[in-house]
C-alpha cells in the first residue's frame, strides 16, 4: 500500500502524534469514520469546532484524540459536558482505551454517586472532568470545583443538552471556564438556540457536516404500525417471537417502561428497564447486562437513548412515539451502528397522524406503515378460553343484546388494517414489503 493510500485509508496523515497513533491501533481502531477523519486535524491544531453528525459516527474519538494529544502540549485541564450518566460513563471509558500510556487521570461528575468519592478524586487532580450540567454545577455551588484552569472544553450531545432543559447550567459553565479556551461542540441536530450559543461562545468555529440535521443511518430501515394502544403489547410480543437478536424498546415514561418490561417478564423474555428512577449502580448493571447478553430486551426512556452504546442491536421499537421527532433520529441510531444494518420499528395510534408527518419532514423519508399481523391472544382471553372450557354449556340468548340491536361493525374493525381512521386509498405507500408485514395504503395522506 503507498503512503497516499495508507493516509487515505487509516488515521495517518491527520496530524496525530506517533505514540497515540500506536495507542489507537492496539485499541483496533484502524479507518477513521468520516467525523473523525474531518475534525481531528483542526481540532489538533486548536481551533474551535462545530461538529453535526448522526449518532453512531465515532464522535467519542474525534474530540477525544485531539483533546488527549493537546493537553500533553499546553497546561490545564479538558471538561467533557454531557447530557447523562450512561454516556459520561462511556465516554470516560472509550478515554481510557487510548490514554493508557500516558498516565490519564478522569473524574466522572454525575449524579446518582457519592458526592464524597467525587470531591475526594477531584483532590487528585484529574487531566479531564467528564460531567453532567447538574451535578457540574452542585460542585461550582459548593466550592469544591474551579474552572479556572479549563483550557478545552466539549459540549457532546448538544442538542439533547438543551431539550432536556440544561441551558441555563451551560451557560453557567461556559462563564465559569476562561475565554481564551478551545470549544468542541457536537450535535447531531442544529436548533436555532446552539446556533446562537456557537455565535457568542466560540471564536470563528469551523463547522464540520458530515450529515445534514435529521438523517438517520443509511443501513437502518423503518417500519410502521398503526395500533391501538391496548393491542401495542400483543404486538410487541408477535415481533419477539419473529426477530431473535437484541432488541431496544423506547417508551415515552418511566411508568410505562416499568408496564413494558413487566409484560416482557411475562412472555418469558429476558428484559431490563432504565429511566431516571433507577439508580446509577442499576442503569450500569442494565447496560451491562444488555451488552454482555444477560437481556435480550432493554426498556428505555429518552433521557437514556444516548447513553446506549451499544453494537448489535438488531431492532428498536418506538413502542410510543417520541415527544420530539428529533429523538426519533437518537433513537434509530442505537441500531445500524458502525457499519451495520438494523430496523426500526414505530407504533403510531390512529389519532398520531400529526406526529407520524412531523417525524417524516425532519427525516425526509416516508415510513413504510405494514399491514397489522394477526396477533397472539391477550392474557385475558387465555384465561377466558381456559375458563369457558371448564364451563357447563348454558343458553346462548337470540336477541343481540339487552339493549337493542347489535351494530354490524365497531371501531376496531374500521382501524383494523392499519389507517388513521379515514377511508383507505387503492394505492399503497411504499409498494414493497418492509420489515415483517406488508405495506398498506396511507388513507389520511
Amino acid at each position: 500500500m503507498s503512503n497516499s493510500e495508507q493516509s487515505r485509508d487509516s488515521f495517518y496523515g491527520l496530524g496525530i502524534a506517533t505514540r497515540m497513533l500506536e495507542e489507537l491501533e492496539r485499541a483496533k481502531f484502524t479507518v477513521p469514520t468520516p467525523i473523525q477523519k474531518q475534525s481531528i486535524p483542526i481540532a489538533i491544531e486548536g481551533k474551535d469546532i462545530i461538529g453535526v453528525a448522526q449518532t453512531g459516527t465515532g464522535k467519542t474519538l474525534a474530540f477525544g484524540v485531539p483533546l488527549l494529544q493537546r493537553l500533553a502540549l499546553v497546561k490545564g485541564r479538558g471538561l467533557i459536558i454531557l447530557p447523562t450518566r450512561e454516556l459520561a460513563i462511556q465516554v470516560d471509558e472509550m478515554l481510557h482505551k487510548i490514554g493508557k500510556f500516558f498516565g490519564l487521570r478522569t473524574t466522572v461528575i454525575i449524579g446518582g454517586a457519592s458526592m464524597v468519592m467525587q470531591k475526594k478524586s477531584l483532590a487528585r487532580n484529574p487531566h479531564i472532568i467528564i460531567s453532567t450540567p447538574g451535578r457540574l454545577i452542585d460542585h461550582l455551588d459548593q466550592k469544591t470545583l474551579k474552572l479556572d484552569n479549563v483550557k478545552i472544553l466539549i459540549l457532546d450531545e448538544a442538542d439533547r443538552m438543551f431539550d432536556m432543559g440544561f441551558a441555563p447550567q451551560i451557560s453557567r459553565i461556559l462563564q465559569s471556564t476562561p475565554k481564551d479556551r478551545q470549544t468542541m461542540l457536537f450535535s447531531a441536530t442544529m436548533p436555532d438556540q446552539i446556533v446562537r450559543l456557537a455565535s457568542s461562545h466560540m471564536k470563528l468555529p469551523v463547522r464540520v457536516e458530515i450529515a445534514r440535521p435529521g438523517t438517520v443511518a443509511s443501513r437502518v430501515t423503518h417500519e410502521m404500525f398503526v395500533v391501538k394502544s391496548g393491542d401495542k403489547i400483543r404486538l410487541l410480543e408477535k415481533l419477539l417471537k419473529q426477530y431473535r437478536g437484541t432488541v431496544l424498546v423506547f417508551s415515552r415514561t418511566k411508568y410505562g417502561a416499568k408496564r413494558i418490561n413487566r409484560d416482557i417478564r411475562n412472555m418469558g423474555a429476558s428484559a431490563v428497564e432504565i429511566h431516571s428512577d433507577r439508580t446509577l449502580s442499576q442503569r450500569r448493571e442494565a447496560i451491562t447486562g444488555f451488552k454482555m447478553g444477560k437481556y435480550r430486551v432493554l426498556v428505555a426512556t429518552d433521557i437514556a437513548a444516548r447513553g446506549i452504546d451499544v453494537t448489535g442491536i438488531e431492532l428498536v421499537v418506538n413502542f410510543d412515539l417520541p415527544e420530539n421527532p428529533e429523538d426519533y433520529v437518537h433513537r434509530v441510531g442505537r441500531t445500524g451502528r458502525a457499519g451495520e444494518t438494523g430496523h426500526a420499528i414505530s407504533f403510531a395510534m390512529p389519532e398520531q397522524r400529526r406526529g407520524v408527518r412531523e417525524i417524516e419532514q425532519l427525516i425526509r423519508t416516508m415510513i413504510p406503515i405494514s399491514k397489522l399481523p394477526e396477533l397472539p391472544a391477550s392474557r385475558q382471553q387465555q384465561n377466558e378460553s381456559i375458563e369457558s372450557t371448564e364451563r357447563p354449556p348454558f343458553k346462548k340468548y337470540q336477541s343481540s343484546g339487552f339493549g337493542g340491536n347489535r351494530r354490524s361493525s365497531s371501531f376496531s374493525d374500521k382501524h383494523r388494517h392499519g389507517s388513521f381512521g379515514s377511508k383507505r386509498r387503492s394505492g399503497s405507500f411504499g409498494g414493497k414489503r418492509s420489515g415483517s408485514g406488508h405495506s398498506s395504503g396511507r388513507s389520511w395522506r
